[in-house]
């Protein structure tokens, strides 16, 4: 691999990374559904020109059915399960739940599309799991109802990687014959329109702010529309199994801004469940043997 799409690759990983320390600056001043809505038209008007200087166009009509189910799945629920977490939750956790969106993947292959799941595999994801739950658990919350008010907002985060993981499964059943930026772009186009009775009926009460307007438009245009371009740009360039492993540096940038931007802290319990969380999810993908091979590549170049 050559080092500027090395360099690529990390710009990639800190642009993501970056999504949920935007998410939290934006959504007290959008509201959950319009700030997905602003997003997404953010998001097309940068995927759109692309989609017509590819030649693409054609597969938005092609398969405008399917697209809506990956704008459902991909971009709508997700986003908007994020956009509720970012209430109550830190960026940096944010971030390592999302990491378990490849792990999901395994089991939702492994249920949807039959394929099989490796011994470390199987011990991957229980350990996640196990991550999860560690992180989960908050002591001080001694009565039901507190206890369950400080899950929730973990279970929409595990739910939106739950709902990427079933769109990875869907895409490669009913689009893997589709061109890409028309899958980005319908996909975005998709959840306007389902999304858009929501968002119009949830508008903020005030105009947001300065500060929530920048993160907004810097989440819409950069995190989504350009972090898609570069995506596919280095699956061109250096292939999928290698443009994938980006996935694998949002924990750490999304703790990284988390930390510097917005002084957030890791507690012990919080750094001890996300080592699990990641372990488990590079042993679930096997990504350790595809991370070796990402090394060798870089090292014979």
């Amino acid at each position: 691999m050559r080092a500027k799409d090395f360099a690529e690759l990390l710009l990639l990983g800190a642009i993501w990374g970056a999504s949920f320390m935007l998410m939290k600056e934006a959504v007290p001043g959008f509201g959950v559904f319009a700030l997905v809505e602003f997003r997404a038209i953010g998001a097309t008007l940068c995927l759109l020109p692309l989609v017509f200087f590819k030649q693409q166009q054609s597969d938005l009509v092609k398969h405008w059915k399917k697209l809506l189910i990956v704008g459902l799945l991909n971009t709508a629920i997700p986003f908007s399960l994020f956009n509720y977490a970012m209430y109550y939750l830190d960026a940096g956790l944010a971030a390592i739940l999302n990491a378990t969106a490849p792990m999901f993947g395994v089991v939702v292959a492994w249920l949807y599309l039959k394929e099989k799941i490796s011994y470390s595999g199987v011990i991957g994801i229980l350990l996640g799991f196990v991550g999860v739950i560690i992180i989960s658990v908050d002591p001080a919350s001694s009565s039901k109802t507190s206890w369950l008010q400080s899950l929730l907002p973990i279970l929409a985060a595990l739910g939106a990687a739950i709902c990427y993981a079933i769109a990875a499964s869907y895409l490669k059943r009913h689009l893997s014959d589709a061109k890409p930026f028309a899958v980005a772009a319908g996909s975005q186009i998709a959840s306007i329109v389902l999304l858009f009775p929501l968002a119009i009926t949830h508008l903020p009460a005030e105009m947001p702010s300065v500060n929530a307007w920048f993160s907004a438009i810097v989440l819409a245009v950069f995190c989504t529309g350009l972090a898609y371009v570069m995506y596919f740009d280095l699956i061109d360039k250096i292939g999928p199994s290698k443009a994938i492993t980006v996935g694998y540096l949002l924990p750490f940038f999304g703790i990284m801004w988390g930390v510097t931007v917005l002084g957030e802290t890791l507690t012990l319990k919080q750094v001890i469940g996300s080592g699990c969380v990641i372990a488990g999810v590079l042993l679930a993908t096997n990504a350790l043997k595809i991370l070796n091979q990402f090394r060798v590549s870089r090292s014979t170049e």
